[in-house]
């Protein structure tokens, strides 16, 4: 089977954008807008769209999901995240595009955990343009699809034109354009959820993937965020356990 396909962004002409994408661009450097991950959806035809950032604590660097639009990018991007392994992963890894129009495609070893969790969800196609300049590693576009489909030439060369805007506003930390900026490292969140995936695999016995999915449908089921939830579990103020309250249910830690 066909490993997922990879282009150098140096390798890709300097395509024409539509005049759609002209407009989200302009609005993105101009007006401003917290997060426009929607209207990067309907202009890319995507179902999901996640824009990350690496950063870098000082102790670990990791990827943080900076904007998002559609639960089944969240999802996604919580699992690549959580598995360590994925097209964003090796998007900011290797510098280059992953275009992946079929995830079942994929050869097994190429993304042995996380393939099966991300058909489930379901994606079925993943597209990860990485923002960066030379050796700088910046963070990833991801444009994910729910049936099996490639990018049209057009909407590629649209893809890779707001990776290159994209990368020009997170080298000017979110401005111009955006209000809020960037977060700062003490508001990332992802860190919290890949701790207390890790504690949740540990109380089960389940694999990570399986975790994850736990916390997320327990958040879902208590209408808690799932980044509040992991707080209750860092915090050894929330344990799941399967003795005490079913294959998902936690446990209230009360001494």
């Amino acid at each position: 089977m066909p490993r997922p396909e990879a282009l150098e962004i140096s390798e890709r002409g300097e395509g024409m954008i539509s005049d759609r994408m002209a407009r989200v661009l302009s609005m993105l450097y101009g007006t401003g807008r917290e997060d426009p991950t929607e209207l990067f959806a309907e202009v890319l035809d995507a179902d999901g769209v996640t824009v990350s950032v690496t950063v870098d604590t000082g102790r670990t660097a990791h990827i943080e999901r900076l904007w998002s639009h559609g639960d089944v990018a969240v999802a996604f991007s919580d699992l690549q995240n959580v598995l360590g392994e994925g097209p964003e992963n090796d998007a900011v890894r290797s510098r280059t595009a992953v275009l992946v129009p079929n995830l079942e495609a994929v050869e097994a070893e190429r993304w042995p955990l996380l393939v099966p969790a991300a058909v489930a969800l379901p994606v079925a196609a993943v597209f990860s343009l990485p923002l960066g300049i030379g050796a700088i590693r910046l963070g990833a576009l991801t444009l994910l699809r729910t049936k099996p489909r490639p990018l049209s030439g057009q909407q590629l060369d649209d893809a890779f034109a707001l990776a290159s805007a994209l990368t020009t506003i997170v080298l000017d930390n979110g401005r111009p354009g955006l209000a809020n900026g960037l977060p700062t490292p003490g508001e990332w969140q992802q860190a919290v959820v890949h701790q207390a995936t890790g504690m949740i695999s540990v109380q089960l016995s389940v694999s990570l993937a399986e975790a994850l999915l736990r916390l997320r449908a327990m958040a879902f089921s208590r209408g808690q965020t799932i980044v509040e939830l992991s707080r209750d579990v860092v915090a050894r103020r929330m344990r799941f356990s399967e003795s005490t309250s079913g294959p998902q249910g936690p446990e209230e830690n009360r001494g």
